[in-house]
């Protein structure tokens, strides 16, 4: 193990500033580092001062001798006309490699990153190919050391897959700025968060994303822990201080100084402990209390000549927390518009609640206007917004949001992608809704962010739909999942790992199988594979007593789900953390609950899908 790069005391700043400041540390040959922190605080900066394409302010990063390094920005854009070969190839230009050489390795690489046709115009490709031409381009340079910026923004969930078992089976070190948190569990072996809240700026831990919490949560109980006790001597010499020295002698004089320098120190240490980086989220719901929102049956779609889907049965109720899968194109993007009545469907009935208030997070950000003002864009007219009854100003509703007052007056387009979601968050806040229609709102957001959204999307008391590739928000989130094959297929799932497991068992029973490495905890599949025919078994009818059971079977959910509620509510108690045998009982009883809920929807899908076939 030897270090490939040292970062010796960097900090930089724009305009007054500060992102970083006196930030040291190294990355080794078997680093795979993953980088954090909340907008603002310098992720992409740093990166671009590890590769060299800007200078630090102070400091310098150090890399070793001969190093090969190659760096994966966010966006990629190359010009028009261009072909994949063309694009990859220009990027070995040089490097002193023969042409034969240069052949092979553009072809092996592009072969490895999925491609099939080498002479495909650039502008033919989605956002999820464009990304993995970016990565080609890169390591066709074979590099000791990658920098990958939001390598996940634009790929689809098979994307995020295959992109894991990469850099799994890399023999690279490599720094990954990322938002999405299984993929920081699966791919990294070290973290680092920048933040101003540690007193160094930043907080390392050796291990992936959740050893990093463990060590965040000590840091920050030590640093309450620091605070009361400087609190406690800042006290005492405050009333020493009244009290006064009896005379001006040298031990009086140092104390005073000490007294002062106790008191810098106090004042440094509550800032940090008090500080906060995260979103403060709290959808508006309409308060409906109708049972069912929207009921779709036997819903069909084709487009371009593929079949999207067929036969889908879909109930939308309060507190039903839907989330869609499927690869880019499978149809995720065009099932929502029929849900928000902006597409119709080829076959089948849609029934709307009446005065049905649908929100829509857009995932293309084209709801926001680039050229009006930060101002403008939270606050349409006046100065003031009405959120809940109660008018706010936009300075103070800007706050919410992270907002500094001077980025009031900057142009939409000044802002970072983070920035532009906070906003559209925002003016969602602002709009009663029976349903939110969520389409990727994980892009450009920051952990914090992410935490705080899936915080206010657990208590919205109305229906979510939710299309995202972040694993963690769509596990956590869903109530019920329902998967798209590309094909014509849709199937409803209890949550993520069971999809997982089911995809991974019908990978192995035959057909073509594109497995992960790894042990068998991290088995994925990259695409449903077409499931092997067999002879229909006949639908039983649903009997009296089972079609009396299915109209009840809403109101059973709600209740199993509230007892899931309450007992958590109960685990909040402090005094509980204290009690470990109170604590394993009430867990105990929370994993009997949410069984209970996950065998209530159960037997509801199995007589959805009986009734619908019958």
């Amino acid at each position: 193990m030897s270090v490939i790069t040292s970062c010796q005391s960097v900090s930089k700043s724009f305009s007054a500033r500060p992102l970083f400041k006196d930030i040291s540390f190294t990355v080794d040959d078997r680093d795979r580092l993953g980088l954090i922190g909340p907008n603002g605080s310098g992720k992409s900066t740093l990166l671009k001062i590890l590769t060299g394409l800007i200078e630090p302010d102070e400091g310098s990063v150090v890399p070793r001798k001969f190093l090969r390094s190659a760096y994966v920005s966010q966006d990629n854009k190359y010009p028009a006309g261009m072909t994949v070969r063309q694009i990859v190839s220009a990027s070995l230009d040089g490097l002193d490699i023969e042409d034969g050489e240069r052949l092979s390795r553009v072809e092996v690489t592009l072969t490895r990153m999925g491609f099939e046709d080498f002479d495909a115009d650039v502008a033919s490709l989605s956002g999820g190919w464009r990304k993995r031409l970016a990565l080609a381009a890169e390591l066709v340079k074979e590099p000791d050391f990658l920098l990958l910026d939001e390598p996940t923004n634009h790929l689809d969930l098979e994307g995020v897959l295959w992109l894991e078992d990469l850099l799994k089976s890399s023999q690279f070190a490599f720094v990954v700025v990322s938002h999405d948190r299984n993929f920081l569990e699966n791919v990294t072996n070290r973290t680092i968060e920048l933040n101003a809240q540690y007193k160094d700026g930043y907080l390392g831990a050796k291990g992936p994303y959740s050893v990093f919490l463990t060590a965040r949560q000590e840091y920050l109980a030590a640093l309450s822990n620091e605070e009361q006790a400087l609190a406690s001597k800042v006290r005492r010499e405050l009333a020493w201080l009244a009290r006064g020295a009896r005379a001006r002698q040298t031990k009086s004089t140092k104390r005073i100084r000490d007294a002062g320098t106790l008191l810098e120190e106090f004042e440094d240490v509550k800032q940090r402990s008090n500080m906060t980086n995260s979103v403060n989220i709290d959808f508006n719901a309409s308060g409906r209390k109708t049972k069912e929102l929207v009921v779709c049956k036997g819903i069909e779609k084709t487009l371009g000549g593929k079949k999207l889907f067929s036969n889908l049965d879909i109930v939308l109720t309060p507190g039903q927390k839907l989330g869609l899968l499927g690869t880019n194109g499978s149809g995720k993007t065009t099932l929502l518009k029929i849900i928000a009545d902006t597409l119709q469907p080829d076959k089948g009935t849609v029934k709307r609640a009446d005065g049905l208030k649908i929100v829509w997070f857009d995932q293309n950000r084209e709801q926001l206007d680039q050229t009006i003002t930060l101002k403008q864009a939270l606050c349409p007219s006046g100065d003031s917004v009405v959120y809940r009854d109660r008018q706010m100003h936009v300075a103070s509703w800007s706050k919410r949001f992270l907002f500094r007052p001077d980025q009031l007056s900057m142009p939409v387009s000044y802002l970072s992608g983070g920035e532009q979601a906070r906003i559209l968050i925002a003016r969602l806040m602002l709009q009663p809704a029976d349903i939110l229609i969520l389409d990727e709102p994980t892009n450009d957001l920051d952990i914090p962010s992410l935490e705080v959204l899936e915080e206010s999307l657990e208590d919205f008391p109305g229906a979510i739909v939710l299309v995202t590739h972040d694993r963690f928000m769509l596990d956590s989130i869903s109530t019920i999942l329902l998967a798209l094959d590309g094909k014509g297929g849709t199937e409803y799932f209890a949550d993520y790992p069971q999809w997982e497991s089911v995809f991974q068992n019908r990978g192995s029973s035959g057909g073509k199988k594109e497995g992960r490495k790894g042990d068998k905890s991290d088995a994925r599949i990259k695409a449903a594979p077409a499931p092997v025919a067999e002879p229909a078994a006949p639908v039983k009818p649903l009997t009296g007593s089972e079609k009396k059971e299915l109209l009840g079977m809403h109101d059973k959910i709600e209740q199993a789900e509230a007892v899931v509620a309450a007992v958590k509510k109960r685990m909040e108690d402090p005094k509980l953390a204290s009690n470990h045998v109170k604590l394993q009982d009430c867990m105990a009883e929370l994993h009997r609950a949410e069984a209970e809920v996950e065998k209530l929807f159960t037997r509801w899908t199995e007589l959805e899908q009986r009734q619908a076939a019958t």
